[in-house]
């Protein structure tokens, strides 16, 4: 497995999101606890490093099967969790919180969920527009000073907040979603966080499975499945955003790969700073993702992706209305 660093944190090449192995995706119905934790372990055998969650994925229950699959195998991995979305302070999970009491109380509960003594990356998991950035990035620095915690990460943050909290301490990672139909930060966040040398880590690389192909229809998502109430999966924008992925699917099969291996390794190809997420619960598809290292691409092939997935080719906000107003803050 190919390395890189976010910042100066040494991870492996593709990393492994954990939201779906405990919410959002197929429901409560379709978790298998037994098999998120065979395929976390298979990813560190086959040298998956960086693994991803927070406290609000479940919420809490997330961290805590983590901690068990990664149990006897800690140093093997670089672990990177979340705070900011659940208020310790009466608020409770879906409440914006990053004041320094909170972080306090967060980092606590997600050491021991995880079963660790520190976290290699703490990210801000949304920006609290009620606490300012200096303040909670000061918390966590004092969170560094104290071993808990090594680096400092943002999600889902504007250019002016994240020159903010670097001014503070340096900031490692910068997570946004990033993908072949989310290419907003290619104009000014990648530029920003270059600029700073931060690196940037992009979730739903696969555009929430459906870059992979497997929906064909609205009908195809589980009732109870969040994608239901995403604006892509939807009606008129569901049948535009099919015709960019049959495109990406007609070219992948020219290549000798699968549309997941073609749209993962489009994300590589835009950086060795660059380090995307994708989230599996299955090892079925942790193997495929993991394809996409061995898949070429020339410029050719690249024009030809700009030519069939342009900047803003997708339809539909890639959030709800309600929620989209916490992101780019």
């Amino acid at each position: 497995m190919r390395h890189t660093t976010l910042g100066t944190l040494d991870v492996a090449r593709i990393g492994l999101g954990a939201m779906g192995m405990s919410m959002a995706y197929e429901g409560g119905g379709a978790l298998d606890d037994a098999e998120s934790i065979r395929t976390v372990r298979r990813a560190i055998d086959l040298g998956v490093t960086f693994i991803d969650t927070a406290e609000i994925y479940g919420p809490f229950i997330n961290e805590e099967l983590i901690g068990r699959a990664i149990a006897g195998r800690r140093d093997e991995v670089v672990l990177a969790t979340k705070f900011g979305l659940v208020s310790h302070a009466g608020g409770g999970p879906g409440t914006l919180d990053s004041s320094p009491a909170n972080i306090r109380t967060a980092v606590e509960g997600s050491l021991r969920r995880l079963g660790t003594d520190h976290i290699d990356l703490y990210y801000q998991h949304r920006v609290d527009p009620q606490t300012p950035i200096e303040d909670s990035v000061g918390a966590l620095a004092d969170l560094v000073g104290e071993g808990k915690i090594r680096h400092i990460g943002l999600s889902e943050a504007w250019l002016e907040t994240i020159r903010r909290a670097h001014a503070v301490h340096p900031i490692a990672a910068v997570q946004t979603e990033y993908s072949l139909w989310t290419r907003d930060p290619e104009a000014e966040v990648l530029p920003t966080v270059r600029e700073l040398g931060i690196g940037f880590v992009p979730y739903s690389p696969l555009g929430r499975g459906f870059l992979t192909g497997q929906f064909r229809t609205p009908g195809d998502i589980p009732e109870d499945d969040y994608r239901r109430n995403s604006p892509r999966f939807q009606g008129d924008a569901f049948a535009a955003n099919l015709a960019l992925v049959q495109e990406v699917e007609a070219m992948a099969s020219g290549k000798g790969c699968t549309a997941a291996q073609l749209a993962l390794a489009w994300v590589l190809a835009q950086g060795e700073d660059v380090v995307p997420i994708p989230g599996t619960k299955r090892r079925t598809y942790l193997d495929d993702n993991l394809g996409a290292l061995a898949v070429e691409l020339t410029a050719d092939d690249l024009a030809r992706i700009d030519g069939i997935v342009p900047v803003g080719a997708a339809s539909g906000e890639r959030y709800p209305a309600a929620t989209m107003g916490s992101v780019n803050r």
